[in-house]
């Protein structure tokens, strides 16, 4: 079982800065994938970056350039790092962790909110 609380959201004007964490309660090290989603009312749960387990980082077009996912092993947490926010940003931000065996845990979400 793998538990995933995620923090860091918040309101904040087009152009700023957020990072958002997810703190897993396992060892994140051996994930098959782990990153992060976001979804609005009424659209799909989105990608928005993520690690696999071949080494590689994937970001959806819409935030390549200003969106930096990066993970801290030791403490077994994933970041976002979230520059030149966007009004489109706005969404629930959620942690997603897929362990090796397949079994995938999702975060409760984080609110982000990006004002004009």
């Amino acid at each position: 079982q793998v538990q995933l609380v995620e923090s860091g959201g918040g309101l904040v004007q087009a152009g700023g800065s957020l990072r958002l964490s997810c703190a897993a309660s396992g060892s994140i090290f051996s994930s098959r994938a782990m990153g992060w989603f976001r979804q609005v009312p009424g659209k799909q749960r989105e990608l928005v970056a993520l690690f696999t387990s071949g080494g590689s980082t994937n970001y959806a077009d819409s935030v390549k350039g200003r969106f930096t996912i990066s993970r801290d092993n030791a403490k077994n947490t994933v970041y976002l790092q979230m520059n030149s926010l966007k009004p489109d940003d706005t969404a629930v931000y959620y942690c997603y962790v897929q362990r090796p065996d397949g079994l995938a845990y999702w975060g409760q979400g984080t609110q982000v909110t990006v004002s004009p």
